[in-house]
């Protein structure tokens, strides 16, 4: 029998999600964003690259602009107005001291309790191989919630150390642990999805309305039969 997936903590005001691309959120977290700030928690995005590459009918320049508009719209639908892109290069980011101290710097900065982050494993779900962006940042955001808090690992950063982080979590997990229940934030989850329509209408022939209802409904219910018939995005929680 499946084990059931346990909620996810609700004792912290502020959370931080980082994650490699424009639409990386979107794609299932968005609606968890959304019934956090509902209850009046704090959620900010933090982006590695702009997603410049992801659409192969726009040059970098101008896919850049676009993904960045259709980001900002994206987390305004779910309660985010605090949305921070770092300038890494997409496609090609490394795991490595640079990055670590970008994101430490990025913890720093925001102070959260809670950090959100995507699969960094090889795979989804043990079938289709995961980008380089994905893992390497996925990766260095869990390293580097750890390196926030020592103040003699990049100690040159202009926030102070913080050590508040106590949870990474990761969705799109292999092998998740947690859920939350977005009954009340399904409906905008879709939406915030819906406006990376520019994205969506490159990579499919689909109406981006029923593309993205049918996927983030879709994952929901799957998650739901791990999580008492409730509609639900897993995590796997790590503790710190």
């Amino acid at each position: 029998m499946t084990s059931q997936l346990e909620p996810m903590p609700e004792d912290w005001q502020r959370a931080l999600a980082i994650v490699a691309h424009p639409d990386d959120l979107e794609y299932g977290c968005a609606s968890a964003v959304a019934t956090w700030t509902d209850a009046g928690r704090e959620v900010s995005y933090v982006l590695a690259t702009k997603g410049e590459a992801g659409i192969d009918t726009l040059e970098p320049v101008k896919s850049a602009a676009v993904r960045e508009r259709e980001q900002r719209a994206g987390a305004a639908v779910v309660g985010v107005t605090n949305v921070e892109f770092l300038g890494h290069a997409d496609g090609v980011i490394e795991y490595g001291t640079a990055l670590r101290k970008d994101l430490a710097a990025a913890i720093r900065r925001h102070r959260p309790e809670l950090v959100v982050t995507l699969n960094p494993d090889d795979t989804w779900n043990g079938t289709y191989w995961n980008t380089p962006d994905h893992r390497a940042v996925g990766r260095a955001v869990l390293d580097a919630a750890g390196d926030a808090g020592n103040r003699w690992i990049f100690p040159d950063t202009e926030a102070e150390p913080w050590d508040g982080v106590r949870w990474v979590a990761v969705a799109g997990s292999n092998s998740p642990t947690h859920a939350v229940d977005v009954t009340s934030g399904l409906e905008r989850g879709v939406r915030s999805l819906v406006e990376h329509r520019a994205y969506i209408e490159a990579l499919t022939t689909e109406d981006p309305q029923t593309y993205a209802r049918n996927l983030i409904e879709g994952f929901a219910t799957e998650t739901a039969e791990r999580f008492g018939g409730r509609p639900a995005v897993s995590f796997r929680l790590f503790p710190r």
